[in-house]
């Protein structure tokens, strides 16, 4: 095993691959691990570990991504060997569509508005799911450069989607330590996702989400990441072991979505060290034995 991703979406939430089609990439690149970790749904965990039976040199993991709120900033808590099938993990992802439904109806009617009408047939959406709930803005864009001839997902963000245009529409979204609770149910463990974006005060924000959520439960932060600089990385294992967490990586892949970011790879310079993994596993058996839930997946 020369390389794991353990942050990778499938179009069971806002990327183009199916869960089966992220497995045999994986297996096609040397990945020797990887981690569905789809947004607020775990639709596709089912076939991305049939998929991983088929090809036992990828280790395949259970995973989901929950967003959240702190201070009026976005959290994104990834969950690695999660139990999919666990109650209070599935009453949270259903809150969580339901508020993503809300949402996306908002954003459909500005769109209408706009001089941009959509309508839930469109072929951007036929990936998705039966319903709206595992829709996301790229589905929106992708709907308007077929339709309206935008040039590119980006240009439509630019435009309409992102904070602060015309059609954007805020989340209602949980507490960060609601997240890493349900995920500790599942008998998972709470990743901080992509926890710095190379803006100002970045090392003071960090270093105080980890203060605050580590007593709380946060088990690890993401240390490896397809937009991380050494400068990153360096800062975040800093923090990292200043607060006695473990540390993941991952691509953040999004196939199509996201053309310039490889599975395994990233923007061509990411490479997630294998060992991590054993540190990963080893801070799931503590947790599960804290909770009574022993063993891994």
């Amino acid at each position: 095993m020369n390389r794991i991703d353990l942050h990778t979406h499938s179009c069971c939430s806002d990327g183009s691959c199916t869960p089966t089609e992220l497995v045999e990439l994986a297996a096609a690149a040397g990945v020797g691990a990887i981690a569905l970790t789809d947004h607020d749904t775990v639709a596709g965990i089912p076939e991305f570990l049939e998929a991983g039976r088929r090809h036992p040199e990828v280790e395949t993991v259970p995973g989901v991504e929950l967003s959240t709120m702190f201070s009026n900033r976005e959290l994104h808590m990834v969950g690695l060997f999660i139990d999919p099938e666990t109650p209070v993990l599935t009453a949270f992802l259903e809150e969580m569509r339901e508020g993503r439904r809300r949402r996306n109806e908002q954003i459909r009617l500005k769109l209408n508005t706009l001089g941009f009408p959509v309508t839930w047939d469109d072929p951007a959406f036929a990936g998705a799911s039966s319903d709206s709930a595992s829709i996301g803005r790229p589905h929106f864009a992708r709907a308007l450069m077929h339709k309206y001839g935008f040039p590119t997902m980006q240009s439509v963000f630019d435009r309409l989607l992102k904070r602060g245009c015309a059609a954007y529409v805020p989340r209602e979204l949980p507490d960060p330590a609601r997240a890493i609770e349900v995920i500790h149910a599942a008998g998972g463990i709470a990743v901080w996702a992509h926890p710095v974006y190379r803006e100002r005060n970045e090392r003071a924000w960090a270093k105080r989400i980890m203060r605050r959520f580590s007593p709380l439960g946060l088990d690890a932060v993401e240390g490896y990441y397809s937009m991380f600089g050494p400068q990153e990385t360096a800062l975040v294992l800093e923090l990292a072991g200043l607060y006695h967490l473990a540390v993941s990586g991952g691509s953040d892949f999004h196939g199509a979505n996201s053309p310039n970011i490889q599975l395994g790879s990233g923007a061509g310079g990411l490479l997630v060290p294998p060992e991590l993994l054993n540190g990963l596993k080893a801070r799931c058996v503590a947790r599960r034995a804290a909770v009574d839930k022993p063993g891994l997946p």
